[in-house]
């Protein structure tokens, strides 16, 4: 699972990544680094239009046909294993793919019952791309129209498997072409696009107890726990 992440990195430096990238105006007004995304809440996200644009979406994909936004909640994450069995990511896995830039995410440590949070981002902390699914939803009461998403998920790498049994997929950089391609690849390229990521290119390690909530929204959510009082802020 991936139920918290960080976007930190500025809509220029993922240009960067993807050099034809558009940005939409909401996303030039309206950016600010987050350090405790939670669920609903909105995400940079770049949509595989014509031409990939960065754009803001609700995380929580909500599908087209459903009735109301609150289903979302509930669609956070989708396992790269049954994508092409349900019905909810086979349609956007074949037509509306994303990916979601983070600069590091969150897994809580299950011990003896006690929850230990983790921080998980690359050695060189550079931005990764997520594997994400997106999908437009129309409120019939008001013609509102929200553009939601889910993060893609699939077994551990070493690193993530001390921590948690699941992890995001992050694409390799040869997969970000096919992944943002506005058609409809052979469904066999898109699965191949989502292997699990080698360890050897990330780092862990423990934090405090304020990612807990996403009301913590500052640089101090991830500061590693220091060594003694109870916590080691250990690094994987």
């Amino acid at each position: 699972m991936c139920g918290r992440f960080i976007q930190i990195s500025n809509p220029h430096r993922i240009r960067v990544k993807i050099s034809e990238l558009e940005i939409s105006d909401e996303v030039k007004a309206a950016f600010t680094p987050h350090y405790n995304i939670a669920p609903t809440q909105n995400i940079l996200t770049v949509l595989n239009y014509q031409v990939p644009t960065l754009a803001c979406t609700r995380w929580g994909l909500v599908p087209f046909w459903a009735k109301d936004i609150s289903i979302g909640s509930r669609m956070i994450n989708a396992r790269a294993e049954t994508l092409l069995e349900k019905p909810s990511f086979r349609t956007p896995l074949r037509k509306h793919r994303c990916i979601i830039f983070a600069d590091g995410f969150y897994e809580w440590k299950t011990l003896d019952k006690s929850r230990t949070p983790y921080f998980i981002r690359m050695k060189d902390s550079e931005p990764f791309a997520l594997a994400g699914l997106w999908d437009q939803w129309t409120d019939t009461s008001d013609g509102r129209i929200v553009q939601s998403s889910t993060i893609i998920t699939t077994s551990p790498n070493d690193l993530i498997a001390q921590i948690h049994t699941r992890m995001p997929v992050i694409l390799n950089r040869e997969a970000y072409s096919a992944w943002l391609s506005p058609g409809s690849p052979d469904d066999a390229v898109l699965m191949d696009c989502l292997k699990t990521y080698p360890p050897e290119e990330m780092e862990a390690y423990e934090i405090s107890r304020l990612v807990n909530s996403p009301g913590n929204d500052t640089p101090e959510v991830i500061r590693p726990r220091a060594p003694g009082g109870n916590g080691s802020g250990k690094l994987f």
